[in-house]
């Protein structure tokens, strides 16, 4: 058994893909029986069968100082860091972590792309992600792409690729045909083809492009699924509201329903309501996106974008349809097709679902342990 802290800057009730991670993760790893704590802000909220630190006011120096303090108190055995800028508030201190913890610390980057700060502050991103890796015991990464740029950097001690999974875990699935009862709480309509979208409104997840091809189909509906913007990320606002104008200027607003944020169970429902989701990623579909995970996790079918890096796992009209990355009149068309076949919707899910059971929590959790144990064993 491991004794693990494990550090996040998000965790519920915050709003946001890395805090639903880390209780999974957490909620997992404990499964197995390691010992595990949360440490994260004070809002954070207790879990059962969880120890939960909320402890932390600002990600500061002094925050740094106070993860040590509790690290040695409890005498753990390593620190896993789940990373991702917004979620410390694009605050620099938490990159000195490792050097100052007193431990091992195993780094999970959910995304390495540097995100927009002021001009010229690229360099300054792209010098701190690098340190943060060098100076952790390991380095985990969700994805290929990011796998591909830390394995030909020599300085990263110890490095391993492990997918996330779906930050909704799945009570119904769906066969290729919708749920009717579920169409009728948003009021959806029962002759119209309802198509999903799932996640905070972001400049990455193509939602422009995803408009864009609702305003070339004309007697479809659009659900959007969860909360509007998340906690972390401040960008998301002004995105949003910019998808507000762009939606009433192609006169689409009588067309998509929005749930607001809801709880797993009525999550699971929303997607069940849909005939299919719509998941235009920009930078194509990829294993760190917990939204797309969880499109698979409940048997979805699914279109999405064409990842940048091969994704073996992913067959096109088998588990997913993919479609080019900003491409409107594709994207619609690939609606159009799906949602006028029944056959291949159901063969979509049947794909989805078998491709989601190698991406289960017990199963992340092992190989994560398993990483843990090695990094101990070989410092």
């Amino acid at each position: 058994m491991l004794k693990i802290g494990l550090v996040t800057g998000e965790y519920p009730p915050h709003q946001g893909g890395v805090g639903d991670f880390s209780r999974e993760m957490a909620l997992a790893l404990a499964a197995l029986g390691h010992d595990v704590h949360i440490i994260s802000h004070r809002g954070a909220s207790p879990t059962p069968s969880l120890t939960v630190h909320p402890i932390i006011q600002t990600w500061s120096l002094q925050s740094l100082v106070v993860i040590r303090r509790l690290a040695h108190t409890l005498s753990l055995d390593l620190l896993n860091i789940q990373y991702q800028a917004a979620a410390y508030g694009m605050t620099p201190p938490i990159h000195f972590l490792p050097s100052m913890a007193g431990l091992p610390s195993v780094v999970t980057f959910h995304d390495l792309r540097l995100p927009y700060l002021f001009p010229k502050a690229s360099p300054l991103r792209r010098a701190a992600v690098n340190y943060f890796a060098h100076s952790a015991s390991g380095v985990i990464v969700t994805n290929p792409e990011d796998h591909q740029t830390l394995q030909r950097d020599s300085k990263v001690k110890h490095l391993a690729e492990i997918p996330i999974g779906s930050n909704i875990n799945p009570r119904e699935f769906h066969n290729g045909v919708p749920n009717t009862r579920y169409r009728r709480r948003w009021g959806l309509s029962e002759t119209e083809a309802v198509v999903g979208y799932f996640g905070f409104l972001n400049a990455s997840k193509g939602d422009e492009t995803l408009l864009r091809a609702l305003a070339q189909l004309p007697n479809y509906q659009l659900l959007i699924i969860g909360g509007r913007t998340g906690t972390s990320d401040p960008t998301n606002e002004k995105y949003a509201v910019e998808l507000d104008t762009l939606a009433a200027s192609l006169g689409l607003a009588n067309r998509i329903i929005r749930t607001g944020y809801l709880p797993p169970d009525e999550t699971a429902q929303a997607f069940l309501a849909c005939d299919l989701m719509a998941m235009p990623y920009m930078d194509g579909a990829s294993s760190r996106r917990g939204t797309l995970m969880a499109c698979l996790a409940h048997g979805m079918p699914t279109i999405t974008t064409r990842p940048v890096v091969p994704l073996p796992q992913l067959h096109d009209g088998e588990n997913i349809r993919l479609v080019p990355p900003e491409d409107s009149a594709a994207l619609a068309a690939a609606i159009r097709t799906l949602a006028a076949d029944p056959a291949l919707r159901a063969r979509l899910s049947a794909g989805a679902l078998a491709l989601a059971d190698g991406f289960t929590w017990d199963k992340i959790a092992a190989q994560t342990a398993k990483f843990f144990e090695q990094v101990l064993r070989e410092r």
